[in-house]
């Protein structure tokens, strides 16, 4: 079955969260502390470049969180209710969430436009143009708010159509045996 464009974009934008932490975050780090402890110097500002890096990062990687359902839920009590307050409540999570995602991608576009428009640069010796962290911050802001209107949009959708298991999929509580077999599975039953 091929994955849905949704699921296959949060993927992709993840490995790139993958990549500005490694080549972004964790490689300027060691050079500046192996210039540090080698040569008595920096070379770069390993704190601007890894503080850019980071915000990138947690953009960037939100909508996968919504798209493989990783992100924490305390449901403990909402998973024992009958499957209508249970289905309510899973609602009322997914539509809050939608609203912050949509907030927080509606203001970084007002913070990237207010630096683009003053040509803003960071305070720093490099002098970096702050469109570009905050351009890719945003990018990955907006397809976290996209994700998560579009869950419980699919959710509503599936519901109104009788599939209780297709609401689940999209917007419910992970099953807890489901997720342990899929652990399971991931490691081929090693230990």
């Amino acid at each position: 079955m091929k994955e849905p464009l949704p699921q296959r974009v949060s993927r992709w934008l993840a490995w790139v969260a993958g990549a500005i932490i490694l080549f972004g975050c964790a490689v300027p780090i060691t050079l500046d502390v192996s210039m540090r402890y080698f040569f008595n110097q920096s070379a770069i500002d390993s704190f601007e470049l890894s503080s850019y890096g980071l915000a990138a990062c947690i953009g960037l990687g939100l909508a996968y969180t919504v798209t493989t359902k990783a992100h924490i839920r305390v449901d403990f009590l909402v998973t024992r209710l009958p499957f209508p307050l249970r289905a309510a409540c899973d609602l009322l999570a997914g539509l809050a969430l939608a609203l912050i995602a949509a907030a927080l991608a509606w203001f970084t576009w007002g913070t990237l436009e207010q630096s683009w428009r003053m040509g803003a640069r960071s305070m720093s010796q490099m002098r970096v143009p702050l469109i570009l962290p905050q351009g890719i911050w945003w990018i990955g802001l907006f397809w976290f708010a996209c994700t998560a209107i579009l869950a419980p949009v699919q959710a509503v959708l599936r519901l109104w159509r009788g599939d209780r298991a297709g609401f689940d999929a999209a917007i419910g509580s992970a099953d807890l045996d489901a997720e342990i077999a899929e652990a399971v599975h991931a490691t081929d039953g090693a230990p």
